[in-house]
């Protein structure tokens, strides 16, 4: 009973009607099943899984406004060219905060929104041919804030991110740990 209240909480309660979405598990990426063993970049001497942007938006209008998100979410992946799987949106109350993801097969972009603050906060991931910095326009045309502050990260960038071999050894030490205690 614990375990489906608390999947309710979270508007995923299995039965009972729900204010969540429905989910749609019947779509599948295009070129999913080509040559190519994994969606890497190389650029400049880099191989990467993809460009993380973290944007935080500040005095931002229609952070509310479900339907205008959704249409944002679908208008940054297509100037993105990515292709959209799933969207889920969840409203907390009405005329309040919204949460919600596009998924995508090059990544996803996730979205936050506090409309009483005028802020939101949006994560942005792509892989592949996508362009995630297209998404940055097209949510600034459609959130309108007084302010925004970028940051960039690029995923799995084995020249600028930490060492696999120290993480690896990181864990052992804390496993070798554990064993002792």
């Amino acid at each position: 009973m614990a375990y489906t209240d608390s999947l309710f909480q979270l508007g995923m309660d299995l039965t009972r009607s729900s204010t969540a979405q429905k989910e749609d598990h019947g779509q599948s990426a295009h070129g999913a099943h080509d040559d190519r063993k994994d969606y890497f970049i190389e650029r400049d001497g880099h191989r990467y899984a993809g460009t993380h942007l973290i944007i935080d938006l500040f005095g931002a209008k229609r952070l509310d406004d479900l339907k205008h998100i959704k249409e944002t979410l679908k208008r940054c992946v297509e100037v993105a060219g990515a292709t959209l799987l799933h969207i889920h949106l969840h409203r907390f109350a009405p005329n309040s905060g919204i949460s919600g993801v596009a998924v995508l097969a090059e990544g996803h972009i996730s979205l936050h929104s506090w409309p009483e603050r005028g802020n939101a906060a949006l994560d942005v991931f792509m892989g592949g041919d996508a362009n995630p910095h297209a998404a940055i326009d097209a949510a600034e045309k459609a959130f309108k804030p007084e302010r925004m502050v970028l940051k960039k990260h690029l995923r799995a960038d084995a020249k600028r991110g930490p060492s696999l071999k120290g993480a690896t050894r990181r864990s052992a030490m804390r496993e070798k740990s554990q064993q002792a205690a």
